[in-house]
């Protein structure tokens, strides 16, 4: 079993790895990269060469091309302490056309065209647009170089920044000494509650371990999964945390900020992150902290859309295997009787019916009833599930009932059946001792997959609830381009899938004994 699984991992990573290539490969050489400005409200703002040299810095962002500009190779060789400031600012101030550059731009533009040709970029250079004499809206010169990034490269840096790992040196310039603070009461509470700490200083996140009152109690930032960064969905924000994040509305308390003051407020301060700069440049952070670690999401009253997906999800697999097995082996048991017939109606009209279509029936039906058919994230009223619950669940039903039957039937025609019954075994104890337990075998496998796949949610459903879950992610994303929330996405889906077929597996072995994973020698 253990070989096996050892395997399976490994074909699994190979999958993964496959998939996302495969993704990426689309999304990056198939597809217009214009396409990405189709909804950025800012790029229709922008004009002449500044619109180019925009288009250029949002096409880094989103994966195509690696992309610097000529002031930035200054800034870097000040950083080096190849270049002093004095010398860069002669430098970066480049002519509006290659003929009116300066000696000392003439030297470092040289030297910035030979460097990166050499790497394989291309360089762009985009003299000043003028209106007679004067310089046209966004018509200032431009200088910058630029690569296509390889798919190759483009899925190593991914596969290997999946997880980021938090210490003292991650932020540059920081105030203090870099240390990590392990404290038994925890400064949020006001430092009067026992609540255990570990503080960085140099970090990125000012928590990295903490206890409080919301599920698991016990979180970290020592080790945070990067899927991806979201650009359009939810502009910056990274795509883990754009499934897991609570939505609706704030929930404010009495929150006791580092400097001592105090206000009803929604800021999650375990959020913290390191903002440089933030703390001189806002009266507001000032009032309120005392370093840069002043970034910070709010709490709110609703759940991620992952938790939406999942409660509706999991209700649906427990009702579908509750209804749809028992009606699977009564059809079975009752083969080509009224109740046989009335199921393969169901099941016949279930699978033949578009979704979309008997979704809509149920809820339409559901509003002659009173029962909410949109979902409201500032509402308590719980009947707002119902609708979407049932009509998932009716066509998970049909789908068990099939299969059930199909399985029971064929055990019930085995010789080995027929062997039983001429051993004098009744048909209770031939049921419930041989056909029943084979039956079944086939439809375990399936449980972890159904399971799984609640987080994933259900597109149709979601949309036409209005459910603010997962299931309208990925179709979100394609629609805006978000190049980074597709690809994070599809790898979370492929994981799942992965998951629940070596979870599937291993639950059969289990409910059967005589599969088994094991190669014997012969």
């Amino acid at each position: 079993m253990a070989k096996y699984l050892f395997k399976r991992i490994l074909y699994g990573i190979f999958c993964l790895v496959v998939v996302v290539a495969i993704v990426m490969v689309i999304i990056y050489s198939m597809l217009d990269r214009e396409l990405v400005f189709a909804g950025d409200s800012n790029y229709v703002k922008q004009a002449g060469n500044q619109k180019e040299a925009y288009k250029y810095n949002k096409w880094e962002q989103y994966g195509y091309v690696d992309y610097v500009p000529y002031a930035d190779y200054l800034k870097d060789l000040v950083k080096s302490g190849e270049l002093d400031e004095e010398t860069r600012a002669k430098a970066a101030s480049i002519g509006r056309t290659e003929a009116k550059d300066n000696e000392t731009a003439q030297v470092y533009i040289a030297k910035f065209k030979e460097y990166y040709t050499a790497k394989g970029y291309t360089i762009i250079r985009l003299d000043a647009k003028l209106t007679g004499k004067k310089l046209a809206n966004g018509g200032q010169q431009q200088l910058f170089a630029y690569r296509d990034v390889p798919v190759r490269e483009r899925v190593w840096k991914y596969f290997t920044g999946l997880l980021t790992f938090d210490n003292i040196h991650k932020v540059e310039n920081i105030a203090g000494e870099r240390k990590l603070t392990f404290t038994l009461y925890d400064p949020v509470y006001g430092g009067n509650k026992f609540s255990p700490a570990i503080l960085g200083n140099g970090t990125t996140h000012k928590y990295l371990l903490y206890v409080d009152d919301k599920f698991p109690y016990i979180h970290q930032n020592f080790v945070r999964l990067n899927l991806g960064t979201s650009y359009t969905v939810n502009q910056g924000v990274d795509v883990f945390t754009t499934m897991n994040a609570s939505q609706g509305s704030y929930v404010k308390s009495l929150i006791t900020y580092p400097t001592g003051h105090t206000e009803m407020s929604a800021d999650d301060l375990h959020s913290a992150t390191y903002l440089e700069g933030s703390l001189e440049a806002s009266l507001v952070y000032a009032d309120r902290f005392t370093d840069d670690y002043t970034n910070v999401i709010t709490k709110k009253n609703g759940l991620s859309k992952v938790g939406y997906s999942f409660v509706i999800g999991i209700i649906e697999v427990v009702l579908a295997y509750l209804i749809g097995i028992p009606l699977g082996i009564l059809m079975a048991r009752k083969k080509d009787k009224l109740a046989d017939k009335i199921g393969t109606c169901y099941v016949v009209f279930v699978l033949a019916v578009p979704s979309i279509a008997y979704i809509f029936i149920i809820k339409a039906i559901g509003g002659k009833l009173g029962l909410p058919t949109t979902f409201d994230m500032e509402s308590s009223n719980k009947l707002m599930y119902a609708l979407p619950i049932i009509s998932m669940t009716l066509g998970s039903v049909g789908g068990l009932m099939k299969w059930m039957r199909r399985y029971m039937i064929d055990q019930m025609n085995a010789d080995y059946v027929k062997f039983a019954r001429s051993g004098g075994l009744s048909e209770k104890e031939i049921f419930s001792k041989h056909i029943m337990k084979n039956a079944v075998v086939p439809i375990v496998q399936g449980i972890p997959g159904s399971i799984l796949g609640a987080l994933v949610g259900a597109i149709v459903t979601e949309r036409v609830y209005v459910v603010p879950g997962a299931g309208n992610l990925l179709t979100t994303a394609i629609n805006k381009y978000d190049n980074g929330v597709i690809v994070g996405v599809t790898l979370f889906y492929a994981t799942l899938s992965i998951v629940s077929l070596i979870m599937g597996d291993v639950l059969m072995a289990l409910v059967d004994p005589r599969i088994s994973f094991t190669t014997k020698d012969r």
